[in-house]
């Protein structure tokens, strides 16, 4: 019977958490700690789940002592969690960012360090499991497995994900997986080439692995972390029907406006945000964010949008105050993400795994077949920003009224537009346009 787990739980374990080009020793490895932990299943009492703790084995983690799972926060505060001062700025790399050109981390430093943290995690005497979700609609979510070598980051992490019911992701068939390692030892960072920079912690993930690295104090970096975990499910979110973006749910009474907008805009209205951090899923089934948040003003939200408000910043005086976009317009200024000089392409600062061009047309799709009426908003007016409740006003304003459609001249702004798009994309569907 045990030759027989081995032989399955080497052969996934190698080929889920570890690519062909991992020496052949690390399987020697795997099997003779795969051997050393199955002869003792029978002697590990209270933490042990034998199905756990197998599909743990096939990410390359073998059970030292107990797995605890989906353990809720007090629970986690009785073994020892706590939640320290968050941390911001750590080094953040996504294999698979296709904004950032070649990736920093080559795949064989992916996978090298991939099998320092497991093997380190494995040594541990307890480990720490939490099941979640990046977005609130099981139909188009990804499911994601954390695994830990720490309590306080599973406690941090669970107030980032979405919760998910029991067994659904050994039920998922691409889930994420999440490794924290925040008391390995500071030569991590050597195998990566980050040196000092990565004295406090690093993020690491690859798009084609599904998996992301926190190690170090890294779990306490959640901006960082939620950027990485954008990412790499924007290709699994897609896939099921919906449309990662990153934009904000503005909540204007009883409707829900999808929001593209200036970071100064959206702090001057963040009491009115679902969330204010960037991260939507647009689906036929309407909006959620992709993360949890601890706003007053809606949680798990899934109501189709009442409009698209896309918030530029011209103090030029060739964009109107507020105007309506066609579905080709709309996707073109969302592509352009014009701030007053600078462009920010679909409005995205973190890294992502789809490319800007694919999700204006996704996006572009999405406008016409659900028939959502989208504006753009000049929130530049001279040297004077409209923010806070003038924002709000005018958004109240425009979908309350029968707004003009977005008429103007030949300028020096549409060109620089021309200009900043067909330079950074090959080529622009028609139907583009400003």
């Amino acid at each position: 019977m045990i030759n027989l787990l081995l032989k399955r739980l080497v052969g996934s374990s190698l080929t889920c958490s570890y690519p062909p080009d991992v020496s052949v020793s690390v399987s020697v490895m795997k099997l003779q700690l795969l051997r050393t932990n199955l002869k003792h299943l029978s002697f590990i009492g209270r933490g042990f789940s034998s199905g756990l703790n197998l599909a743990l084995a096939r990410k390359g983690i073998l059970v030292k002592d107990k797995a605890f799972h989906n353990l809720n926060s007090s629970e986690l505060q009785q073994l020892g969690a706590t939640i320290p001062e968050s941390l911001s700025g750590l080094p953040l790399h996504i294999r698979g960012n296709v904004l950032e050109g070649a990736s920093a981390i080559s795949r064989t430093q992916f996978n090298k360090l991939l099998m320092q943290v497991t093997s380190h995690i494995s040594s541990i005497s307890n480990v720490f499991v939490h099941d979640g979700a990046i977005g609130s609609s099981p139909k188009c979510d990804a499911k994601v497995r954390v695994i830990s070598d720490s309590p306080s980051a599973v406690l941090s992490l669970s107030n980032v994900l979405w919760k998910t019911p029991s067994r659904a992701v050994s039920h998922d068939s691409c889930p994420l997986t999440v490794y924290v390692a925040t008391s390995i030892g500071p030569g991590i960072t050597d195998i990566i080439g980050l040196g000092p920079q990565g004295t406090n912690g690093f993020i690491v993930g690859d798009v084609d692995h599904s998996s992301l690295v926190l190690c170090g104090k890294a779990f306490l970096d959640t901006v960082g972390t939620k950027e990485a975990l954008a990412s790499l499910s924007g290709p699994i979110i897609s896939a099921r029907g919906g449309l990662p973006l990153s934009g904000r749910l503005l909540v204007i009474r009883d409707s829900v406006v999808l929001l593209f907008a200036p970071e100064n805009t959206i702090k001057s209205c963040a009491d009115k945000l679902v969330s204010a951090d960037a991260g939507v899923i647009l689906s036929s089934l309407g909006a959620v964010t992709l993360f949890q948040n601890g706003s007053s003003v809606g949680s798990n939200l899934v109501k189709a949008p009442a409009a698209v408000i896309v918030a530029s910043s011209d103090s030029s005086g060739n964009i109107p105050s507020v105007s309506k976009l066609s579905p080709g317009q709309a996707a073109y200024h969302f592509l352009a993400g014009y701030q007053n000089g600078k462009f920010l392409p679909a409005y995205s600062k973190g890294p992502s795994s789809i490319d800007p061009l694919d999700l204006a047309n996704a996006f572009l799709s999405k406008l016409k077949v659900n028939q959502i009426p989208s504006f753009l908003v000049n929130v530049r007016h001279g040297e004077k920003s409209l923010t806070g409740k003038g924002f709000i006003k005018l958004v109240e304003s425009t979908l309350s009224k029968n707004i003009p459609p977005l008429q103007t001249k030949a300028c020096d702004l549409q060109e620089k537009y021309k200009s900043f798009l067909s330079g950074k994309f090959q080529k622009l569907p028609e139907e583009l346009s400003f």
